[in-house]
């Protein structure tokens, strides 16, 4: 379980001592809990500047992160007119990795547009598409973007990744190639970050198991990963792991399990190599549904499901909200 203050995550402590990513939880939930939507904030632990991967929670976020002194060592230069808040908003996160366009991903970008500052929106064409034609269009809200109907107001610019190239992060250090992942008929996708250290971190919006998918898009993404575990370069995997073993495979509409995700690390480590080969490996569980059942804590039945059949050795940590850590 992670602590409210600043954790290390080791991956085979003698290589990975030295911490390659800044992480801020924004939000660490999934579904119907709004002011605790999936959101986080990474940055290289070696600059300042932050990019937000995916964005379902904006300001409460950042209000409950700087509570829990996730921003103690960062200062508004007297200049500013702004809150730190404000400040952290406007001139410090540096663009959105928007995995797909459900609400509970974005939701906290929309509501916060009209006093954010000019950034990117980073993500995979169909996924700037739907966010252009669902709700920067004049109806559901104003057109904060540079495309899509009516006048555009041009805050955010769209910019398409591909899983063919490394894009260069506009006003950050980093680096970024976004690959597919099926999510009950609707795209959604994989960012992988990299640093001038050539360390990398994955971090997965919401997806389905390919066997229950019936997709091979894990699959690629797990091959992808190999070369850079082979080389000790991945620090970490953000993953969901929505709802508890108890819910039948038919009604998980593009989600994972402790099961379903445990059998896809399995693929992940025979794709790596010997038995083992995955040991010490950070995973971070994103997007446990909130429930309003009584005497029901979905994320204690998932951190039990996922500790109880671990034979694989990686680490599971579940943040909260305002949590920071490093991988």
């Amino acid at each position: 379980m992670f602590k409210k203050s600043l954790l290390v995550l080791l991956y085979s402590v003698s290589t990975y001592a030295h911490a390659g990513f800044d992480i801020v939880t924004l939000g660490s939930k999934g579904g119907i809990q709004d002011g605790n939507l999936t959101a986080f904030l990474l940055k290289d632990s070696d600059e300042q500047n932050y990019i937000a991967l995916d964005a379902g929670t904006i300001i409460n976020g950042l209000i409950v992160a700087d509570q829990q002194q996730a921003f103690k060592d960062l200062n508004v230069p007297p200049h500013s007119p702004y809150t730190k808040i404000g400040y952290l908003l406007r001139d410090k996160i540096k663009g959105y990795f928007i995995s797909h366009a459900h609400l509970d991903h974005l939701a906290g970008m929309i509501i916060a547009s009209p006093d954010d500052s000019h950034k990117n929106i980073y993500g995979l064409a169909s996924v700037n598409d739907t966010i252009t034609e669902t709700y920067f269009n004049w109806k559901a809200w104003p057109n904060f973007g540079n495309r899509g109907q009516g006048y555009q107001l041009g805050k955010y610019n769209y910019t398409d990744l591909s899983s063919q190239d490394w894009l260069p992060i506009k006003n950050t250090n980093l680096q970024v190639k976004a690959l597919p992942l099926s999510h009950a008929g609707v795209e959604s996708s994989a960012f992988i970050i990299k640093n001038n250290q050539k360390q990398i971190v994955a971090y997965l919006g919401d997806t389905g198991a390919d066997r229950i998918e019936k997709s091979d898009l894990l699959n690629s993404l797990w091959s992808t990963l190999t070369p850079y575990i082979k080389n000790k370069q991945l620090k970490g995997i953000m993953i969901e792991t929505s709802f508890s073993n108890d819910v039948a495979e038919r009604s998980l509409y593009g989600h994972l399990t402790p099961k379903l995700l445990l059998e896809e690390l399995t693929q992940l480590e025979n794709k790596v190599g010997d038995k083992g080969a995955l040991t010490g490996l950070p995973i971070v569980i994103t997007h446990i549904k909130y429930s309003l059942l009584k005497q029901s804590d979905p994320q204690t039945m998932i951190q039990q499901q996922l500790n109880a059949d671990n034979n694989i050795g990686v680490i599971f940590h579940f943040p909260a909200q305002g949590d920071h850590f490093q991988l």
